[in-house]
């Protein structure tokens, strides 16, 4: 059984999705995440709806994250985002995507969120963030946007993540269009009445598309998708364990305000000039890093055995010494074996070096390895 990590304690009162009813309809295990009302897995499973990805096509609902147009005049939306990121959002093509994090001014992660030129002529971007922290990234945004540009919450619409290796072939059968779209594009569609944006990536490794679409048309646009037979809903739990898989942070838990871009290996985020003009918050400290090297670093991890390591887990060095602790783990559904992520110390760092972690009070071997720990199979 693999641990959902980040499940909240209940609060007096949650929210819901647009899906809510459709998710009861198959008899979802619902749990409190984010504040909202979430489904955890449905009867097949977590270890059946992660395999279900990998070889098939499954639903996600992703609408408790965030939403929000920022409009203004043709790039102007760009450049004062740059003001909060080190991506190159300038350089952002006209209907493409890119990653990107909110950074403090001690180079920590405020969220990471996915940012796309939805326009022709950079006057408006989709910022898609995570849902735990959606309310202090638009708080956070609005206070340091210029006179003239508008941030603008999409609280009407639902975000829908079909993910696999047949999820082109779905989508494809309502709209050809969204089939050809090459990894990391978007496109405003309009499909069997609903008008979507619709980009091609994902949070699971494997091929697929996230999908925006009005809230009052987004059960009927699931059940529609639900329709095919590579199809099947799948929740947080496959979602959790896909995404460790691939290698992928989770916010709160791999990074957060105390974790910078180069502890975390994503570098890869500042932009070729943001690195020549750093003047992005946090560079000062990020350039150092980047100079000097940091004192920790986030691994990949491959305990012995059978036990998963959770996270908080306890990492030693071989000689015992502390090493550090796993922020993500548990068991892989593709590779039947415990897998985990976590930070060290930076001279732990290497692949094939030998650790130990404290489960359950004993110290279980385990090793340094490459990630992801199943190969992504984005569209190339």
């Amino acid at each position: 059984m693999t641990t959902v990590i980040g499940l909240d304690e209940p609060p007096a009162e949650l929210r819901t999705t647009p899906l809510d009813a459709l998710h009861r309809a198959h008899s979802a295990r619902m749990v409190p995440f984010a504040g909202y009302s979430m489904p955890v897995q449905y009867a097949p499973g977590i270890l059946a709806e992660s395999r279900q990805c990998r070889e098939r096509a499954a639903l996600f609902d992703v609408s408790h994250m965030g939403q929000a147009w920022l409009i203004a005049a043709p790039g102007a939306p760009a450049a004062a985002l740059e003001r909060l990121v080190p991506g190159d959002i300038q350089g952002l093509k006209p209907w493409r995507q890119r990653y990107t994090l909110l950074l403090n001014e001690a180079g920590g992660i405020r969220d990471d969120l996915m940012v796309a030129n939805a326009s022709d002529d950079g006057s408006r971007l989709l910022l898609v963030v995570n849902a735990s922290r959606k309310q202090d990234d638009f708080d956070h945004i609005a206070a340091a946007l210029p006179p003239g540009i508008a941030l603008e919450p999409l609280e009407d619409r639902a975000l829908l993540a079909v993910q696999g290796p047949q999820a082109a072939a779905v989508l494809g059968r309502l709209a050809p269009q969204a089939a050809a779209l090459r990894f990391m594009a978007v496109a405003a569609l309009t499909i069997e009445g609903a008008e979507i944006i619709v980009s091609r990536s994902g949070y699971t490794g494997e091929d697929g598309f996230e999908i925006s679409v009005p809230a009052a048309q987004a059960e009927a646009f699931a059940a529609r998708l639900l329709e095919a037979p590579e199809m099947a809903p799948a929740g947080l739990g496959a979602r959790d364990a896909l995404r460790l898989e691939a290698g992928l942070c989770l916010y709160g838990n791999d990074i957060d305000e105390l974790t910078t871009p180069v502890e975390a290996g994503l570098t890869w985020t500042i932009g070729k000039r943001r690195r020549r003009d750093w003047d992005f918050p946090g560079a000062v400290a990020i350039r150092d890093q980047l100079d000097n090297g940091p004192h920790r670093l986030r691994v990949g991890l491959r305990p012995e055995g059978r036990a998963p390591a959770r996270a908080a887990t306890q990492i030693a060095a071989a000689d015992g010494t502390d090493a550090g602790s796993v922020t993500s783990g548990g068991f892989s559904p593709s590779l039947e074996a415990p897998i985990a992520m976590g930070y060290v110390r930076r001279d732990l760092a290497t692949d094939g070096t030998a650790v130990l972690l404290l489960v359950r009070g004993r110290q279980l071997p385990a090793s340094v390895v490459p990630m992801p720990f199943v190969p992504h199979r984005y569209l190339s």
